[in-house]
């Protein structure tokens, strides 16, 4: 597998908006995300903003609309509330389509109401709120955001909000986030938001996903990259809370951002659970100096062969467990730096989790995010035990009786 190091560019106007370029940031041993087949049912295709918002606006159920390659500046949010449709590059490359909020007279750009509906191949960006909303209060159910790239939004790129625990039929259920790109040109400014104040969040509310009243849900293969608050006090690249169920998060690749993963939220304190039943497996987590996967307020959940790398962190807390976690196992985890920190009372059943100050030589390029393993290592390859939540590797290579510790099963290269 080739790796090599990623690089953004940055051109910023005196008003703090991005007004060039480089290419996306982008490496081959990135997940990389199977072709979407061929819409089988009716297709409007679009080359205008005006085309764009029409066939929203009138699209049938199981409709897919195809947007031209083009830089589409979108001048409220977009609504989506078709049962059943898919809004998608005509291309397939996720590059050459994209919608821009940057003069928008709304805070959110993509807003999701409608069920089992299906965002792919395509780049949105330059938004004060949110990137994508899933409105499940509106009824929304089954969301998939395919391959996306989410560009300098400044709260979160995907949200879904609170839903009264009276109304649990509206808790959204089975949505995917998948193979997305998330990245920030810089740090979070006042500007961006002028809801983030000194006195409230201090430009620090900002994060990935953020998603409330989650049921099985599947965030896997994205890639996250520099999701920072204004003092690197941001929230997490993925952050389930107050009552996510059967959540599966893995093989993300997350770097330079502040809080990487997170089950529960630490300010809100009561006497319900936030996460229960949720896994989080073969995660790559780079350099998140805030923290790297947290867990409070769970129940029977699992943080199992994720390597995490910060060999300078600043509070130890690469993988941190605070509060209540019942029945909370964590195993198989490979950590640079620190090692897991508990500050729970409650019974933590830790195994197999491998801890060294600084790893950094062991890993494909570590400077880059790239964790995987550059040479076998004792007491990490071939040192795991058989987990049955985790089948496979990172790259979806096989564990096997022996597994190797952390989100990589070292593998030797072939011979040239």
């Amino acid at each position: 597998m080739s790796r090599h190091r990623f690089c953004i560019a940055i051109f910023l106007s005196s008003m703090g908006v991005v007004t060039a370029a480089a290419a996306p940031p982008d490496s081959t041993w990135f997940p990389q995300a199977p072709p979407l087949s061929k819409p089988r049912d009716q297709v409007t295709e679009v080359d205008t903003v005006e085309q764009l918002f029409d066939a929203a606006q009138n699209a049938e159920p199981g409709e897919t609309i195809l947007l031209a390659d083009g830089h589409y500046m979108l001048p409220t949010v977009l609504t989506l509330s078709t049962n059943r449709l898919t809004l998608r590059s005509r291309s397939g490359n996720r590059h050459a389509v994209v919608l821009d909020g940057s003069n928008s007279r709304h805070g959110e750009l993509v807003l999701i109401r409608g069920e089992d509906v299906t965002v792919a191949d395509l780049t949105i960006q330059n938004i004060q709120w949110n990137g994508f909303k899933i409105a499940a209060e509106h009824g929304a159910q089954r969301a998939r955001i395919y391959n996306c790239v989410i560009h300098n939004v400044w709260q979160r790129g995907v949200k879904s909000s609170h839903i009264p625990p009276h109304k649990p039929e509206l808790y959204p259920r089975d949505c995917r986030v998948q193979f997305c790109l998330f990245y920030n040109d810089r740090p979070k400014r006042y500007e961006d938001d002028p809801a983030d104040t000194p006195e409230n969040y201090k430009g620090n509310y900002i994060g990935g996903i953020d998603v409330k009243n989650t049921v099985g849900w599947t965030i896997s293969d994205n890639v996250f990259l520099g999701i920072q608050g204004r003092t690197r006090e941001g929230r997490a690249c993925v952050y389930i809370s107050e009552e996510g169920h059967d959540c599966v998060i893995e093989r993300n690749v997350i770097v330079d951002c502040d809080v990487g993963i997170a089950l529960g939220n630490p300010s809100r304190v009561g006497d319900w659970l936030h996460a229960i039943d949720c896994v989080v497996r073969n995660n790559f987590v780079c350099r998140c100096p805030e923290t790297g996967i947290l867990a409070c307020y769970t129940r029977d959940c699992h943080i199992l062969h994720n390597t995490v790398h910060e060999p300078n962190s600043r509070y130890g807390r690469l993988i941190w467990v605070q509060n209540v976690n019942d029945e909370l196992v964590v195993a198989n985890n490979l950590l640079s730096g620190s090692p897991v920190l508990i500050t729970s009372e409650s019974k933590i059943e830790q195994r197999f989790n491998h801890f060294a100050e600084d790893l950094a030589d062991s890993f494909a390029d570590a400077a880059a995010g790239d964790l995987h393993l550059s040479q076998p290592l004792d007491d990490v390859t071939d040192a795991g035990e058989p987990l049955p939540l985790v089948s496979h590797d990172i790259d979806h290579q096989p564990r096997l009786d022996r597994p190797d510790i952390g989100a990589d099963e070292f593998r030797m290269p072939p011979p040239k």
